[in-house]
């Protein structure tokens, strides 16, 4: 039983929940804009580059969603997300010092995320630990 006032059960955008869900919600708008704008006027430059950074976009969208929605599905899709997004800056940021000529502009993830000050390899890692912390109960 949750008190007055007291946040919902599986609420996911309360206290550090805010700034993450802050967090991502910048990089949703961020990644979005570049990729879009990358992928309209430069694509046949870097394809798999863009491809992947409005990939980021994507998934950026659906974390900051899910973590606001909350509940258990919100928790369960916010995983999923934010485990796509791991996966993706790691295999990302390594591809981008190994083939470097498949990344020939910087991306949201290219270099680990070093043009966005590294918070891309940050982000997934907090995401994750908030998503542990707020794990729904079994009942």
């Amino acid at each position: 039983m949750t008190q007055v006032g007291a946040p919902a059960p599986h609420a996911l955008a309360v206290g550090w929940g805010r700034a993450l869900v802050f967090g991502y919600g910048v990089f949703a708008v961020a990644a979005t804009g570049r990729s879009v704008l990358q992928v309209s006027t430069e694509f046949d430059n870097a394809p798999l580059a863009y491809s992947l950074s409005l990939l980021a976009a994507v998934v950026y969208l659906v974390a900051t969603t899910s973590l606001l929605l909350g509940g258990r599905t919100g928790w369960r899709v916010a995983g999923i997300a934010v485990c796509i997004e791991l996966l993706g800056v790691l295999s990302v940021g390594a591809l981008s010092y190994a083939a470097t000529d498949l990344f020939p502009d910087k991306t949201v993830w290219s270099h680990f995320g070093q043009g966005y000050g590294f918070l891309p390899l940050v982000l997934p890692f907090a995401g994750l630990a908030w998503l542990r912390h707020t794990r729904p109960r079994a009942t």
